[in-house]
């Protein structure tokens, strides 16, 4: 059965939503069967996300105040319920990203996120390919530094290249380009040429971006002398499925990224998100040495059913919802 025809009816087929059901159990027995816990953390906060390159949907959860928001991923929630003595955690639920939407992007998606005390990012890829494994069996784990793909499938070094020559190859993908930031040119580029060419066949793990793209990561110096996100991001079918990190623990280094991401989201015309104080003071508390993931359901299931569009693997994608 394909999508119904009716503009009331369901975009994924009845066959495909038997069988996302039957994931989510199986990603669920996953974890109970190595005893991580799953919790249910809200989904809507007072505070989100700060990184520039996401944009939360705000909510008016009570009648006077300011704003929440929809939550664009559990990480700080799940973070202080580690720095409360959890143990390992895992959540499956529901997340949300104002202005996502088209065949890899819904503004409402399914997110499953956890964290592994005591793993490093080794031992994590590790985890994570068995998962995925469980749903798209029998393929190879490829490993390789994002310079050397980026240097690959896009003709220069990430690293060493002037802004001016990023800019020349961005040209064609971007005609405003001239004024982006380098970051900014390197995600272009990283998307437009590389992503296309990774995990067709094989579980592809990219590992030691830019350290400007470490996010919530701690960094380190890899074997060239330069300073590196300590992350990696899993690709299947031309698709990022999963992003994950060792994790920062300092309290001190996070603030100091919140309020850069701050002053880029000034400078760009974006709202400017609260600190999230409770992590911070969580933080401080003491999170532990921890690595951590967030896997994106639907295009894994995408990729498991053979799918094309994410509307084909949710019951309603956005145009019906």
């Amino acid at each position: 059965m394909q999508r119904s025809p009716e503009p009331w009816g369901p975009s994924a087929s009845l066959e495909t939503l038997r069988a996302r059901a039957a994931a989510l159990s199986r990603i669920r027995a996953f974890f109970a069967a190595r005893g991580v816990l799953e919790v249910d953390t809200p989904q809507l906060a007072p505070v989100s996300a700060t990184d520039p390159l996401l944009d939360s949907i705000p909510a008016q959860p009570f009648r006077h105040g300011r704003h929440w928001y929809l939550q664009t991923s559990p990480e700080f929630l799940l973070k202080r319920l580690l720095a409360a003595g959890s143990g390992p955690i895992y959540q499956l639920g529901k997340c949300f990203r104002r202005g996502e939407a088209g065949p890899r992007h819904n503004p409402e998606f399914t997110m499953l996120e956890w964290y592994r005390p005591g793993f490093d990012l080794d031992a994590l890829i590790g985890e994570v390919a068995a998962l995925a494994g469980e749903l798209v069996p029998g393929l190879p784990l490829l490993r390789a530094p994002y310079r050397e793909l980026f240097r690959q499938h896009a003709g220069l070094d990430p690293f060493t290249a002037t802004d001016a020559a990023l800019r020349a190859h961005a040209a064609a993908l971007a005609p405003d380009a001239a004024g982006w930031d380098r970051d900014a040119l390197l995600d272009l580029l990283f998307s437009a040429r590389v992503e296309p060419q990774l995990g067709h066949g094989v579980l592809q793990v990219v590992t030691e971006f830019p350290a400007s793209q470490a996010a919530l990561a701690r960094t380190q110096v890899d074997a060239r002398g330069d300073r590196v996100a300590a992350r990696f991001e899993l690709f299947m079918r031309g698709l990022e499925i999963a992003n994950g990190y060792d994790e920062l623990c300092d309290p001190v280094e996070l603030r100091r990224r919140f309020e850069a991401d701050n002053e880029e989201r000034a400078r760009r015309g974006l709202e400017v998100i609260p600190v999230d104080e409770r992590l911070l003071a969580a933080m401080a508390h003491g999170l532990p040495d921890c690595s951590g993931v967030a896997l994106g359901v639907d295009r894994l299931l995408m990729v498991a059913l053979g799918k094309q569009r994410i509307e084909e693997v949710i019951a309603f994608g956005a145009d019906r919802a």
